[in-house]
């Protein structure tokens, strides 16, 4: 049998402009969904249906096959159901018969692979015809009457049992449908014969549609992300906050001096042995900055006002690209730099900004040994 994972992502969206494309964890919500999708057993092929040529490109750099959708089936009031009928049409045109689709929704980041591949496996073996993500809640639900006042749903306002007398119900988060192609095309809904359940943790319930929940899923891809090995060809650093604790000490000359950590120094010297680039960019015009890095045996560019485009420059003179860099920053100045690598990361005690952009969150603080945890993680892949 042949599964297919189809992702319907316009180029369209209103609340959050530029949605599919928007960063959770330093990696577009698209390229996460196709990666999800990729890690699931059972899965043999990702499509995306795209109209728009950014979130196509980041698609097919992510793994994916890209279905050209047409713009009768782009707008705000497109339906999911079109852009898969349309995408299974333009597979069978091709030669590729679809027999299990899993429909995945880029607007959830968090999509646990491994029930997304139960789910699969659950209509691979004629067990359910549709399978659909939830997650289990013991909640009371109310709606408001047509009076305006409280009415309870699932359960009786007068009697309060505990969670433990309670049956639980299921909330469908909205992250993946799992279907038959056939029953699919016969009733063109998701949820059709034998409908299951595939039960998944509540924090990877939530669904993107306005900037609040984005920058929840950007909190919460630092909290809950496994620590993973970061493989890149180059590593570039900011210094004050970074290689520092981002606190001087003035003397009455007006002269600075700063605090950094030997572990550091050992963890660049580690790096320098492997042979991994390393930079130092700075919009320091203090003297300790060259210093530091002199010490360190590492080149450094300081009093900069645009880090970007010295990275850029940089990049292009060492040959390496910007996507195989890894980019350690702690304050709103790094913004411009983090967003060009593929490989942004913040020291755990950074501007809460710069968590949110970071797809790497260190456990060690800037001048506390983040350098060391970082090229550690480098040298580990």
């Amino acid at each position: 049998m042949t599964t297919v994972a189809i992702i319907p992502a316009r180029g369209g969206s209103k609340q959050v402009p530029r949605k599919n494309v928007q960063k959770v964890g330093g990696v577009p919500l698209v390229a996460r969904a196709v990666h999800a999708a990729l890690a699931a057993d059972g899965i043999d092929l990702v499509a995306v249906s795209t109209d728009d040529a950014e979130i196509a490109a980041i698609s097919e750099a992510a793994g994916a096959r890209v279905i050209a959708r047409p713009v009768e089936i782009a707008g705000d009031t497109a339906t999911s159901e079109s852009a898969i009928v349309h995408a299974l049409d333009e597979l069978a045109a091709s030669g590729v018969d679809v027999d299990v689709v899993a429909f995945l929704q880029a607007t959830s980041p968090f999509i646990p692979s491994e029930a997304l591949a139960s789910a699969v496996a659950l209509v691979r073996s004629g067990e359910a015809d549709s399978v659909f993500s939830a997650h289990e809640t013991y909640g009371f639900l109310w709606r408001r009457d047509a009076g305006g006042a409280a009415a309870a749903i699932n359960h009786e306002a007068a009697h309060r049992p505990r969670r433990q007398d309670r049956e639980p119900h299921y909330l469908e988060t909205g992250a993946f449908y799992v279907f038959s192609a056939a029953g699919f095309r016969e009733s063109r809904h998701r949820f059709f014969g034998r409908i299951a359940i595939a039960e998944v943790p509540e924090w990877t319930a939530i669904e993107i549609d306005d900037e609040h929940q984005l920058r929840i899923a950007r909190s919460l891809a630092a909290l809950h992300e496994a620590r993973h090995p970061i493989p890149v060809k180059a590593v570039v650093t900011d210094f004050d906050g970074v290689h520092t604790d981002d606190t001087a000490i003035v003397d009455a000359d007006g002269g600075e001096r700063v605090r950094v950590s030997r572990e550091d120094g050992m963890g660049v010297s580690l790096l320098r042995s492997a042979g991994v680039p390393m930079l130092i960019l700075s919009t320091e015009v203090n003297p300790v900055v060259r210093a530091r890095a002199d010490k360190l045996r590492v080149p450094v560019l300081h009093g900069l006002d645009d880090k970007a485009a010295a990275l850029r420059t940089w990049a292009s003179a060492q040959d390496i690209d910007l996507a195989d860099i890894a980019y350690l920053g702690n304050d709103v100045n790094d913004l411009p730099a983090m967003n060009l690598v593929g490989w942004p990361v913040a020291v755990a005690n950074a501007h809460p900004r710069v968590l949110e952009a970071a797809r790497v969150v260190l456990t060690r603080e800037g001048g506390r040994g983040a350098v060391r945890e970082l090229v550690e993680r480098v040298l580990s892949s």
